[in-house]
């Protein structure tokens, strides 16, 4: 096992997952939150705040909500004269424009952000997507190693597994929002929306949305993968600018952000698998037999 210490900045769903991991795979962990200490993870020991980090951690993991948040963190630790800090692992969504800037900052920078909820993290089976100069990646690779049981190199450069990611969201996104529209429709009819899903899932339809979030989350009326619709708006948003730049069709996007936008102002931070509760109440007509969506709404 590696002798690195970690620093880690950011303890919400996912950050406390992730930084309880490295417990778990036995780094020693410095963890710093702007809320305070009270998500310090079972193990770790509290930071006072990125200048501790930078000057008690050899690498420094983020999981911060956005690339501004990120970007005072970063020079936060880069400032510190007498830093011990070289390396930075960022697990957040900051998009291709601000891992580039990231990148120019130092201590050197991996683009490492991740897919599969705050569940695929405790179960350590989410995906590290990450890229970055060959020796830095060599040096964070058992920290990325103590994050998930699975990581792909996807590039060489910050800010190209910040591309995957967003594509990846977008397609989420999309998933998603077209599930739920398909089987508010399909209740209409008078199907099941369990049989709707067990015949979507062997036919062409299959999508993450019909494996994984309307069987866990949906039909069980749980609502609890702990992402939020605040977080998926942002995510579609920051697709879009980074499309406008890089080059790139838009139609399907553009109307996957107006759903997004209209979910995240009528419930701020909700789930982003309540989705279809929100469908079902956009699409609700006195003619609906939509009973089971209903009692899955709540």
């Amino acid at each position: 096992m590696s002798g690195l210490v970690v620093g880690f900045a950011g303890l919400g769903n996912m950050g406390g997952a992730l930084a309880a991991n490295l417990v778990g795979a036995g780094f020693e962990v410095l963890a710093y939150d702007a809320a305070g200490p009270a998500r310090t993870p079972v193990g770790a020991r509290w930071s006072p705040g990125p200048a501790d980090l930078a000057r008690a951690a050899d690498v420094v993991v983020l999981s911060l909500p956005d690339g501004a948040v990120c970007e005072q963190v970063v020079r936060d630790l880069a400032v510190v004269r007498d830093r011990r800090v070289t390396h930075v692992v960022d697990t957040s969504t900051v998009g291709v424009s601000a891992a580039r800037r990231l990148a120019a900052i130092g201590p050197a920078y991996v683009d490492a952000p991740v897919s599969g909820g705050a569940a695929g993290a405790r179960r350590r089976t989410l995906m590290v997507m990450y890229a970055g100069a060959d020796d830095d990646c060599a040096y964070v690779e058992p920290v990325l190693a103590g994050l998930s049981d699975r990581r792909r190199r996807v590039g060489e450069r910050a800010g190209q597994a910040q591309a995957l990611k967003l594509a990846n969201n977008f397609l989420s996104a999309t998933a998603l929002a077209a599930t739920s529209e398909a089987v508010v429709f399909g209740t209409s009819a008078g199907l099941d929306p369990a049989v709707m899903l067990e015949v979507l899932n062997a036919s062409s339809g299959r999508s993450g949305a019909t494996a994984d979030k309307f069987p866990d989350e949906v039909l069980t009326g749980r609502y609890a993968s702990g992402f939020s619709n605040t977080l998926m708006a942002k995510d579609v948003r920051l697709y879009l600018r980074e499309v406008a730049e890089l080059g790139g069709a838009t139609a399907v996007a553009e109307a996957t952000r107006e759903v997004w936008r209209a979910f995240a102002a009528a419930d701020p931070g909700a789930d982003f698998t309540r989705i279809y509760p929100f469908t079902v109440d956009t699409c609700a007509s006195p003619n609906s037999t939509d009973s089971t969506s209903r009692t899955t709404s709540g």
